[in-house]
């Protein structure tokens, strides 16, 4: 499979769309990006498993990275990719393929860029996060990354969206008493005493914190609940699982201990947690980016790998080409100028 990096961004993204790299499944379409980087006298590439990063050398004061990934969901019926007018059918082409075509694009144009620009093309993001690439790659060789600064070129709808909000489950688990069902009262049904952690769930009031001057929405839910023996028994045991998505502006352990508060009553497990990570807009770099991108800067609410960038003291934000709310669905597509206008702003900002 040829990758041809001079074509026009929009038709390179279709390209892309048409190479299925279903997380797991990503080789075809690394080898591919790497065959097409590797000529490229002004670039160094290197390929770590399904990751392939390629860097300038140029002796730049300041580095920055501009990273996407290789990996789609499961195609639903939407590859090869369509065009109807304006828009860009396929699985992928919002996130984040169109992202990909851009930072392919001007990892193959600029030989000669303001700042050295490290490019990240990587795996496995839509997966469990110990598959991750980037995780992988900042394990194993975090002297790949390093670097002042990062974009990550997430769906936002060509708006920048400053860190990320971090995410934890946890499971609350209400007791109770067996009894045959004949006999009710003999036991105390847990599928009903799980009703009073439903009611703490109703009447949360989430907090909406300004971070670094981006206003994050936070947000406590049920996402699962599991009880019930058998038709004829009384259940002593419900589970309630909940989803935290927290600010910024807490740590991880202030997130759990936040949860446990919440549910004083009861014992809670974390059973899955991820890290916040801060606007990170205060950096040199994110400054010029804002001036050459424009618009008004917000909070991402959700989690990306953003937050990979922090744990490793990179201040990062979010930015790419595609509206997020299309993103994993059957009839995602993004719109052709809006890759144009990405490919330009970041162009005009690597170019100095």
């Amino acid at each position: 499979m040829i990758l041809d990096l001079s074509l026009d961004v929009a038709a390179l993204t279709a390209r892309l769309v048409d190479i299925p790299s279903v997380s797991g499944q990503e080789g075809p379409l690394a080898d591919a990006v790497e065959a097409a980087l590797a000529p490229l006298a002004h670039l160094r590439v290197e390929r770590d498993g399904d990751a392939v990063v390629a860097r300038t050398e140029l002796g730049r004061p300041e580095r920055v990275v501009l990273a996407g990934h290789l990996d789609t969901v499961p195609v639903a019926g939407n590859v090869p990719s369509r065009a109807d007018g304006a828009l860009l059918y396929g699985c992928g082409s919002c996130d984040m393929k169109s992202g990909v075509a851009v930072g392919l694009r001007l990892a193959a144009t600029l030989a000669a860029p303001s700042r050295d620009v490290t490019y990240v093309f990587y795996d496995c993001e839509e997966v469990e996060a110990e598959r991750n690439g980037l995780g992988r790659l900042g394990r194993h060789r975090p002297d790949l990354l390093a670097a002042d600064f990062a974009i990550l070129m997430e769906p936002t709808a060509g708006v920048i969206e400053g860190g990320c909000q971090g995410t934890l489950r946890a499971e609350v688990s209400a007791a109770g008493r067996r009894a045959h069902s004949a006999r009710a009262w003999r036991g105390r049904n847990a599928i009903h005493e799980a009703g009073a952690i439903l009611e703490v769930l109703r009447g949360y009031t989430p907090r909406e914190p300004d971070v670094d001057g981006l206003t994050y929405h936070e947000g406590l839910n049920a996402v699962g609940i599991r009880g019930g023996v058998a038709g004829n028994v009384i259940p002593d045991e419900c589970v309630v699982t909940v989803n935290f998505r927290f600010a910024p502006d807490r740590s991880l352990e202030q997130a759990a201990d936040h949860v446990r508060e919440v549910f004083g009553g009861w014992p809670v497990a974390i059973t899955d947690a991820a890290p916040a990570a801060r606007p990170g807009l205060g950096a040199p770099a994110a400054a010029s980016l804002l001036a050459a991108v424009g618009g008004q800067p917000r909070a991402k609410l959700g989690w990306t790998d953003v937050a990979r960038f922090a744990g490793l003291g990179m201040p990062a934000v979010n930015y790419g080409p595609g509206d997020p709310e299309l993103a994993h669905t059957p009839h995602e597509h993004v719109e052709t100028a809006q890759i144009h206008e990405c490919e330009q702003r970041l162009r005009t900002w690597l170019g100095g």
